[in-house]
């Protein structure tokens, strides 16, 4: 009764369940009460496997508790442009793609390709929101474990800009890809412990190498996005004889309109398509007031 009288407000009209005695309809009732049943079962056995692997995590890094919301971070740009900084959420339940989040760096300062200084930025960005949120009594939740691509010198950024918001109780961890980025010799990195490795065939190793994967490809996705845009429309559509032809062109030699206008006019003639008059056209645009 009290299922129909919820299901009745909801839909604004009377709704009546009933429940088959005989028959076909009974037969389909049993068939999707044994699927959930099954269904129920696998979740169950997923979630203690789970369960099983972040304690391993847990163990491995030296936690206080199981992590119960992973932040993991990767940063993705070519040579600097269209730069997008990518945070992938997992816990008891698998990935939260929900929680997902990208950044679009936009530090005017960054030298292109400043690893070190994109990092800083999406850090501050993320945390310096959680703080604000926080004081303001705004929903914010705290991450258990921060899971960082790179080695010691990412490690030191990000604990360096958590450490100044007043957040430095929370567990940071670098990974770093192995000799030739091979999958099972990455070294981890924690503040205090010298780098080391997990047994090759850990199960939190190969969670560990899952979740740093799908970091990799949600930033990729997104700077991809991002630089199909750029590509979509720029400035270099304002540049008498640059054609969509020479537009591609010169993205593709430069990574994005910004990389264009920091061009040299000798390194502009060497994109094809593009001779001195139309190189010179190309460079005194991008500095005129």
């Amino acid at each position: 009764e009290l299922l129909e009288e919820a299901f009745s407000m909801k839909a604004d009209r009377k709704i009546e369940i009933v429940r088959p005695q005989r028959g076909e309809k009974l037969a389909l009732v049993d068939h999707a009460l044994t699927n959930a049943r099954e269904a129920l079962g696998r979740r169950l056995a997923e979630s203690s496997a789970q369960g099983k692997i972040l304690d391993e995590v847990c163990e491995a890094f030296g936690l206080e508790s199981r992590p119960e919301r992973i932040e993991i971070y990767d940063n993705a740009h070519i040579q600097g442009t269209n730069a997008v900084g990518g945070m992938v959420v997992a816990g008891p339940d698998g990935f939260q793609k929900s929680q997902y989040r990208k950044f679009n760096i936009r530090g005017e300062d960054l030298t292109p390709g400043d690893d070190y200084g994109m990092m800083r930025e999406v850090m501050r960005r993320r945390f310096a929101r959680l703080v604000k949120d926080e004081e303001e009594g705004e929903d914010a939740v705290r991450p258990d474990l921060l899971l960082i691509d790179g080695g010691a010198g990412q490690l030191a950024e990000v604990l360096a800009v958590l450490a100044d918001l007043g957040l430095d109780d929370i567990a940071v961890v670098g990974v770093a890809k192995g000799p030739d980025r091979d999958a099972g010799m990455e070294k981890f990195f924690m503040p205090g412990k010298p780098p080391f490795m997990l047994p090759l065939k850990s199960p939190a190793l190969y969670y560990l190498q899952r979740l740093r994967d799908e970091a990799h490809r949600f930033a990729n996705g997104a700077h991809a996005k991002r630089r199909s845009m750029d590509i979509k429309k720029n400035p270099l559509d304002e540049i008498e004889g640059v054609g969509p032809g020479r537009k591609k062109a010169l993205l593709h030699a430069f990574g994005s309109a910004k990389g264009v206008g920091r061009a040299s006019v000798s390194d502009l003639v060497k994109v094809a398509g593009i001779n001195q008059p139309l190189a010179e056209r190309i460079h005194a645009f991008f500095r005129k007031s």
